[in-house]
């Protein structure tokens, strides 16, 4: 008896309906017209003779069967990229397409001199960035929208492995002349009242609070920015004082600014900077080869960083 399977690709329609939750968009993530989705799905629904998503004019609503189809789709699809990643990865490593996430505390201030390095290395690489929080880039990972992702540790991101590249000190920023005369600030002297935060979802202000060990620092922080050169600038204009990672002082941050940073004093006073990728994926070797060349890069860009120890991982904060 022939059994009339799903086709990857009407999985991959469902999937991206349900990531969108519009026809339109889904179509143009896909690379397909709205009308072929639409019949893809159409194919899929008469295949399994259920009704998985109800459309109207304004809302495309999934039924709950179909949001329980969805999420198994979800883990076929990524099973079967695995599939092919392991046939590519048994030929030549690190050649061809890999799809590397990165978070914004650091995209900007590592990548602009270690991309060309990685190519010299790897010239056959096809290395697609996707610029995503903590929290977007586990969960495009374990979706299988990405292959591994340049992350700051510690952070709860499911089922991973993880290879270190170095551990990255945090400063604290203040307007010149208001920082303390000590070479380092202890977290007793911060003004939680003048301290300029992060917003929620970039986990370099869960690492700065977790090395304070100051709970009502979060409560009391004065604003929110939205990146960590908004935050740079606010505090530049006096209007408080800030944590800044070492990398993005190395990158030349604080230049041409009145802002002065002196190195937080803790018992985890860092960050740790790591690779990480799903614990199912076949590509282990490949990450462990890419991530013993970002540390080597790392290095020779950024001495004073890669230099340091690895130090005991710091407890892990909650990362909302």
């Amino acid at each position: 008896m022939i059994v009339h399977l799903p086709t990857v690709k009407q999985l991959q329609y469902l999937v991206a309906l349900r990531r969108f939750g519009h026809f339109g968009k889904a179509a143009e993530a896909c690379f397909v017209t709205q009308s072929t989705l639409s019949a893809g799905l159409r194919e899929l629904e008469t295949l399994l003779g259920l009704t998985l998503v109800e459309r109207t004019r304004r809302v495309v609503r999934f039924t709950a069967l179909g949001e329980k189809i969805a999420d198994k789709a979800i883990n076929v699809l990524r099973e079967t990229e695995e599939l092919a990643e392991m046939a590519r990865a048994q030929g030549r490593p690190l050649h061809g397409e890999l799809r590397l996430g990165v978070i914004p505390t650091i995209a900007p201030f590592l990548l602009p001199t270690m991309l060309p390095r990685l190519r010299e290395r790897w010239p056959e690489l096809k290395l697609y960035l996707r610029e995503e929080t903590s929290n977007a880039a586990c969960e495009a990972l374990h979706r299988g929208q990405l292959d591994c992702v340049l992350l700051a540790l510690p952070f709860a991101c499911g089922e991973v492995d993880n290879a270190a590249l170095f551990d990255d000190p945090l400063f604290v920023a203040y307007p010149r002349g208001e920082a303390p005369l000590a070479q380092s600030i202890a977290p007793g002297e911060i003004d939680e009242k003048r301290l300029l935060l992060l917003e929620d979802g970039h986990c370099l202000k869960d690492h700065a609070l977790s090395a304070c060990n100051r709970p009502e620092m979060r409560a009391h922080a004065a604003m929110m920015g939205t990146s960590l050169h908004t935050l740079v600038q606010m505090v530049d204009n006096g209007l408080g004082l800030t944590f800044v990672p070492g990398m993005a002082i190395e990158a030349g941050i604080l230049a041409g600014t009145d802002v002065d940073a002196k190195p937080l004093r803790s018992e985890h006073p860092y960050r740790r900077i790591a690779l990480i990728w799903r614990r199912s994926s076949p590509r282990e070797a490949e990450f462990r080869m890419l991530a013993e060349t970002l540390q080597r890069i790392a290095g020779d860009l950024i001495p004073d960083l890669a230099a340091v120890e690895l130090a005991a991982p710091a407890p892990e904060p909650a990362c909302v």
